[in-house]
């Protein structure tokens, strides 16, 4: 049985953990994280696969249809609101379901039937071709989205890293090389030094252990130039 990825996001308490209790009662439906606002449902998107997400309209700074709408590659989503007055918007939004606080559970389950549907009359791969173009990277107290087109390389800066854009910017990055690196699709980035990744469309020339990127070179460890090379079909 395939296991069906969720999230809560609901800047209330006791909603959280009524879905999260009615969750437990669907055998197939997984709980992947509980999050109090789109801060924590942009991170939870960013580093899961995430199928369906139960969202709060009314949340402080991004509300649920604002973070719906920043999505280029939304998961389903069930709206879980107090307010009927957005349910037009909701359903114009493409939602599997606008359900209205208090919520019980014939009614939830109700929800999860339409969603469980959804996924038995997808074309063929069709969830798992939603794979973004973008990360969020946390700057100061928002999320900004991050285009993978934008990005040239980035480069280790001790706990953190830097990205360097297209357009001459950096952006510094709260988060190790490593962990960023796992975020990038492979088969546009590679990393060829341990203080370096590269967007490979972006190389302009290979010359011995360097790489010209623009008007930047940067060299090319030895450790990972075999498997560089292989990679750029050289």
């Amino acid at each position: 049985m395939k296991m069906i990825h969720c999230i809560i996001v609901d800047d209330e308490p006791i909603a959280r953990d009524l879905l999260t209790s009615y969750l437990s009662r669907i055998p197939d439906f997984e709980l992947v994280k509980s999050c109090r606002n789109a801060d924590e449902a942009y991170e939870a998107l960013q580093f899961h696969t995430i199928d369906i997400a139960f969202l709060d309209i009314q949340m402080p700074v991004v509300s649920g249809i604002e973070f719906l709408r920043s999505l280029r590659h939304p998961p389903e989503v069930i709206f879980t609101t107090a307010h009927p007055q957005f349910a037009v918007e909701g359903f114009d939004l493409n939602s599997v379901d606008y359900l209205l606080k208090p919520i019980t559970f014939e009614r939830f389950h109700q929800a999860v039937e339409k969603a469980r549907e959804r996924f038995l009359h997808a074309a063929p791969g069709q969830q798992s071709n939603k794979k973004p173009n973008y990360i969020f990277i946390k700057q100061d107290y928002k999320f900004v989205k991050l285009p993978f087109a934008e990005i040239c390389y980035i480069q280790a800066e001790r706990d953190y890293c830097k990205a360097f854009l297209n357009d001459g910017r950096s952006i510094l990055i709260s988060m190790h090389l490593k962990a960023l690196e796992e975020l990038l699709p492979e088969d546009e980035f590679f990393r060829i030094h341990r203080s370096y990744v590269i967007h490979m469309d972006k190389v302009l020339s290979i010359q011995g252990n360097t790489i010209t990127l623009g008007d930047i070179e940067i060299p090319i460890g030895a450790n990972y130039k075999e498997n560089f090379l292989k990679k750029m079909h050289l």
